[in-house]
């Protein structure tokens, strides 16, 4: 189990990760309007292993967000990326000298297992930056809200991901014609026998785009514990859901794979939203798997609780994303979405990141003024206007209001 007081192995060397102290009442996070109640009352900043203090919302399992200033950098840091697990049954530490990926399956022509040493000398590896974003972020501002971890915008993060591709491990195993999905396990596990692990699968097609990975490196480092050591599944595009961490097995089968997480769970009303990658092996007539992320933007500079002086110049910037169709443009509010005016974007540092944007502002009145940012991509997708209301508080893209205090 994870251990606050546990010291961690990494890459077969002793590394000291430790964990600052319980953070005290005093110290409480900035959290966005629209939260439910208890989300105010309990969440606090807190270090986890290896991390920065995040914005604690579990810590068994642990559920950490990132606050919204470490997204005025292009990637997030390692230690401030945030941390989502299903169960608890996290390994305290893993050798990768003894760690071993299984690859077979009944859909498969052969059977065998890589070392970590054999993932990074028998195929190409590449790098590629991608934003990794949590299936629910932003559910806690659902309205009405909805059951499961009350999130807030910052269950994501952009980093560049070094490993190898999918589709190279995968040709090795030989994959059948009738391979439809192939089935993802990881180290992770639950502390009761009843509850289901967490499994996924991908369809195959999925699996075998170039831009599939599995990750041993992130940002130049070895994967931090816990975000997936000593590899993961990196998916660019899609929601974290099926972003395995410590990836232990892959398995190909020719039948639609029958597991809680894939039949019961992360699941949307069919047709709800404009989904262009869909899963359709597992798609039925009311419900579909979560694939794609939406288009979606957000405000990360001024900060909570700014202020601004009548007619003088200041700097809104923020970040854009997508499902890899690209950020075609951003526009930008100052009077809560009367009026919308073109913002500069930054550098494109590839498709599935981070696209950072800027807009000069010169408030001319005092008072109140309420930022809002809207993205739309290359394939004709825009933020929406009103909440798209789903079960799980899945793909929350309305523009996210920032107040700011002008004085005179």
């Amino acid at each position: 189990m994870l251990d606050r007081r546990h010291v961690l192995k990494a890459g077969g060397a002793l590394a000291l990760l430790g964990s600052a102290p319980l953070a005290r009442a005093a110290d409480k996070p900035d959290l966005p309007a629209g939260l439910p109640q208890g989300d105010y009352d309990t969440a606090i900043l807190d270090a986890l292993p290896g991390k920065k203090p995040l914005i604690k919302l579990s810590y068994r399992p642990p559920n950490y967000e990132t606050p919204v200033s470490y997204f005025n950098t292009e990637y997030t840091p390692n230690d401030a990326f945030f941390v989502r697990y299903h169960l608890a049954g996290i390994p305290d530490s893993i050798d990768v000298n003894a760690w071993r990926l299984k690859i077979g399956g009944e859909a498969a022509g052969g059977a065998f297992e890589l070392s970590m040493d054999d993932l990074q000398k028998s195929f190409p590896q590449v790098e590629l930056p991608a934003v990794c974003q949590c299936s629910g972020n932003r559910r806690g501002l659902s309205d009405p809200h909805v059951a499961g971890v009350q999130w807030g915008v910052g269950a994501m993060g952009n980093a560049i991901w070094k490993g190898v591709r999918l589709k190279d491990v995968l040709a090795k195993a030989g994959l059948k014609p009738e391979a439809i999905e192939i089935v993802l396990d990881g180290a992770d596990g639950p502390v009761l026998d009843k509850t289901p692990k967490f499994t996924k699968s991908l369809p195959v097609w999925k699996a075998m785009d170039e831009n599939t990975l599995i990750a041993f490196q992130m940002n130049g480092q070895p994967l931090p514990h816990l975000n997936g050591f000593p590899a993961r599944l990196i998916v660019p595009g899609w929601t974290a859901t099926y972003w395995m961490k410590h990836l232990t097995s892959l398995q190909a089968v020719s039948t639609p794979f029958g597991g809680f997480w894939m039949k019961s769970a992360y699941r949307m009303p069919t047709g709800k939203f404009p989904v262009i990658d869909r899963f359709l092996t597992q798609e039925t007539p009311a419900n579909t798997p979560i694939t794609e992320m939406v288009v979606n933007s957000l405000v990360t500079s001024p900060g909570a609780n700014a202020r601004g002086t009548r007619g003088q110049p200041m700097n809104v910037s923020g970040i854009a994303w997508d499902a890899g169709y690209g950020i075609a443009s951003v526009e930008v509010s100052t009077d809560g979405g009367k009026e919308w005016h073109s913002a500069t974007l930054g550098q494109d540092s590839g498709r599935y990141a981070f696209r950072q944007w800027s807009f000069r502002f010169t408030p001319q009145k005092a008072g109140t003024a309420t930022l809002l940012a809207k993205a739309t991509n290359h394939a004709g997708q825009t933020q929406a206007d009103q909440l798209i209301f789903n079960p799980a508080g899945y793909h929350n893209n309305v523009p996210r209001p920032l107040s700011i205090n002008v004085t005179a």
